[in-house]
């Protein structure tokens, strides 16, 4: 991923309700979730949320798909990939060439 590309991605979660939407995105999975879903899961109303999926659309970690009447949306995980490994592309050292998995990592409680 070039510089420019994750300023873009970074730029479009630095925002409270995209970074909601686009976390609850994560863990619907691949079969997405509908607007109207995300909606009202988040509380976010509905000509406010269309204004957070464009722009988390343009810097392509969404995508959507029309069924009937419904449009879907699902996180492009090669882009959040993509994201994650710029982000921990020199990780650590010189000797750490991989970067860390997402799993062994602690959240801090609070």
């Amino acid at each position: 991923m070039e510089s420019k590309a994750a300023v873009i991605s970074l730029s479009a979660l630095a925002q409270g309700s995209r970074l909601a939407v686009f976390r609850l995105l994560v863990q619907a999975g691949p079969p997405g979730l509908a607007a109207s879903d995300i909606a009202q899961r988040l509380g976010i109303p509905a000509n406010t949320l269309s204004f957070h999926l464009k722009a988390l659309s343009h810097a392509e970690l969404v995508q959507s798909r029309q069924e009937g009447r419904f449009i879907f949306y699902s996180t492009n995980y090669d882009r959040m990939n993509d994201l994650l490994s710029f982000l921990t592309e020199n990780c650590c050292s010189e000797q750490a060439r991989e970067p860390v998995p997402i799993t062994s990592r602690k959240r801090k409680t609070v």
